[in-house]
């Protein structure tokens, strides 16, 4: 990158020192990482600047839910990732992170959840609640949790934000076909 660019920012959560630090080592050439031990030290160091949070689910001072619930609350755009070594449970479904991920995780594994949270910060709203539920229903499918209420709850409101998210696409593809494009046209 030149001097000018400036890389995104990760915020890595967890209460484990050096996992956290790993999870810095890991990200480090690629994006600017903090790193925080707990839920309180978290909300400290989080701002505007903050891309994606990495966050664990289970520490000792405020869980995880807590530490997303602030997140939002205050207002930050930031893509979250729950990065936890529970298993998703149907409690996740009201729970507004972006993906999630259980550890262990590999360092492919990292980049690959930052790079596609990162891309999902480029769509509309729209699209970015569709990936968020679509990642919650993969969840719960690899758990097991895929006959109860919450299930089909999540399974409808996928179906509502698919019918906006293709209105959008059929919106933008009408606009688009009326715009001029530059350059030369043989």
């Amino acid at each position: 990158m030149s001097g000018g660019e400036t890389r995104p920012t990760v915020l890595a959560v967890d209460d484990e020192p050096d996992l956290a630090e790993l999870y810095r080592v890991y990200l480090d050439a690629a994006y600017e990482v903090r790193i925080a031990t707990g839920g309180e030290e978290a909300l400290s160091m989080m701002d505007d600047s903050v891309d994606v949070v990495l966050l664990d689910r289970r520490m000792p001072d405020m869980s995880g839910h807590e530490v997303l619930e602030a997140i939002r609350g205050d207002g930050y755009d930031a893509r979250i990732a729950m990065l936890t070594a529970v298993e998703p449970d149907v409690d996740i479904v009201e729970m507004p992170f972006d993906d999630y991920k259980t550890k262990p995780v590999t360092k492919e594994d990292l980049l690959s959840l930052v790079e596609v949270l990162l891309h999902r910060a480029e769509f509309d709203e729209h699209s970015q609640e569709f990936f968020a539920l679509a990642s919650k229903k993969a969840a719960l499918e690899a758990a097991g949790e895929t006959g109860t209420d919450e299930y089909e709850d999540l399974l409808d409101q996928m179906e509502a934000v698919r019918d906006r998210v293709d209105d959008t696409l059929d919106h933008l593809s009408a606009r688009d076909a009326f715009v001029e494009v530059p350059g030369n046209v043989p």
